[in-house]
């Protein structure tokens, strides 16, 4: 048995978006915070989703109204958080007259433009495919389309922000720690935490249970208390491939199960592809794309693109179960992404965060300790929807500025290295680049374009402890550089 941790106000069970959301909005406001995630941050959902920051067009259709105003007016307040590692996206929506009318498409459109307020996205429009960049990939049969405006995000790089903003308010953050029960115990909670160092317990004023597809799992194993609501676990796969088209515009396009996908422009030589939305039953922690979500991606990229996408061309996928509250609908697709909260004030609160999605993860946070912190005795105080995280403190939130600035600081440095590194780490790179003049500044090449001061950074600053920590979540490397450069980082790390 390790030595008891200190005594703390809030244990925040899960280091997903959610979870590390909670702990940054609470540490911001004087809380003692302890996070704790079995595994590594972004681990499993925060990392699997399709990389957006939207109000989700299609959840219209299903009069999500007041879902998607929330989802619309956060793409403001994240793009001026982390212009580093969110910027605008514009989608084009290729018209099929079967699917959906064109006065159906123009009204949602509308919507879409006015439900919350835009100061950064430009509106949608009409456009001629015949004549515009975008319709040059295109089969020829597609002549008329839409472009609208959302937002592209690194959601696992949005959570360790989260993360690295809530530790350096004070909370303590411990990566590969189960949380194996807790007890009600003289108006306080006690948990009890395992991890490879050994068990250890901890005295929490109260409880947030953000374990995403586990929350039902935690309530009914790990708590006294039984869930009202419940989570249904629908499968998201995504695909890689090499790049389909040259130009900077993404694409939604419809299919005739009236589901959508996105073909989107992702790490300069790839277009990724998803998603797919399947019912699933099996462990959370083990979701694979199979050989039929690959086919429907395929084909249905296939309709609209002039290459004939095939599934030997994948290079890489991903998938990943989105916890969602669970509703009556029959089709995965119309299940709501709204979330909602479970209070249980029966002694010390325990809160348990049920659905949600990445976009609307600070609202979720800043709803959830508007419940949470009166039962406290703490009185609220919203802070975050002005408050940058690590990176983001650039001058106007000006990135452009703020990479040009970098080519002058850093002149020995390869233009497209330096583009990595400022979408990365934004305003925060000078704490590991420092006054290094070259390459040769920076340790070891442990892998091509990865030495050993960025490793390090990664490793004592933000909790990276394996080669997947590093090359798929902390960066993309993974997609870049040979399959024995997994080995290399691994062995790098665990020599560390």
């Amino acid at each position: 048995m390790s030595d008891l941790l200190q005594e703390c106000d809030l244990l925040v069970v899960g280091g997903g978006i959610n979870g590390t959301g909670i702990a940054r909005d609470a540490a911001g406001q004087g809380l003692s915070v302890l996070l704790v995630e079995q595994d590594d941050l972004a681990s499993h959902t925060s990392s699997s989703s399709t990389k957006l920051i939207h109000g989700g067009l299609r959840y219209l259709e299903y009069y999500e109204f007041s879902l998607v105003r929330k989802a619309l007016a956060e793409r403001e307040v994240l793009l001026a958080a982390a212009p580093h590692i969110m910027w605008p996206l514009r989608f084009v929506l290729p018209h099929e007259p079967h699917l959906r009318p064109a006065w159906m498409i123009r009204a949602g459109l509308f919507l879409y433009d006015h439900l919350a307020r835009r100061r950064r996205l430009p509106a949608s429009e009409a456009v001629d495919l015949q004549r515009h960049e975008a319709g040059a990939p295109l089969r020829t049969d597609h002549r008329r389309g839409f472009v609208y405006s959302d937002v592209w995000v690194d959601d696992a790089r949005l959570v360790v922000l989260n993360a690295l903003d809530a530790r350096e308010r004070g909370a303590r953050i411990l990566t590969r720690t189960r949380c194996t029960a807790i007890t009600r115990e003289d108006g306080t909670w006690t948990a009890a935490l395992a991890s490879a160092s050994g068990e250890q317990r901890v005295r929490a004023r109260a409880v947030v249970n953000a374990a995403g597809p586990w929350v039902g799992r935690f309530l009914d194993q790990s708590t006294p208390v039984r869930s009202r609501n419940s989570v249904r676990l629908v499968k998201g796969s995504h695909i890689i491939v090499p790049r389909l088209f040259e130009h900077p515009y993404a694409y939604i396009f419809q299919n005739v199960d009236r589901r959508i996908i996105f073909a989107i422009p992702y790490e300069h030589d790839f277009t990724l592809i998803g998603t797919t939305d399947v019912e699933y039953h099996g462990d959370a922690a083990q979701t694979a794309i199979d050989a039929d979500e690959v086919a429907y991606l395929c084909e249905l990229a296939t309709r609209y693109f002039r290459h004939n996408v095939s599934p030997t061309e994948v290079i890489w996928s991903y998938s990943g179960v989105r916890p969602l509250l669970e509703d009556e609908s029959s089709d995965p697709s119309s299940v709501t992404r709204d979330y909602s909260f479970e209070l249980d004030t029966a002694g010390a609160p325990l809160l348990s965060v049920f659905g949600g999605k990445i976009t609307t993860y600070r609202r979720l946070a800043e709803d959830a300790l508007a419940r949470l912190l009166p039962a406290l005795g703490v009185q609220h105080r919203s802070w975050t929807a002005s408050a940058p995280l690590p990176g983001g403190e650039m001058p106007g939130g000006d990135y452009a500025r703020f990479r040009a600035t970098l080519a002058t600081t850093y002149p020995g440095f390869a233009p497209r290295l330096l583009d990595r590194w400022a979408r990365t780490y934004g305003a925060r790179l000078p704490r590991w680049l420092g006054a290094a003049a070259a390459p040769s500044d920076l340790g070891a090449e442990v892998a091509e374009g990865l030495h050993e001061a960025e490793l390090r950074y990664l490793n004592e600053q933000e909790w990276a402890r394996t080669a997947d920590d590093v090359l798929w979540r902390r960066t993309k490397l993974g997609l870049h550089l040979p399959p024995d450069a997994a080995a290399a980082v691994g062995a790098w790390l665990a020599a560390l």
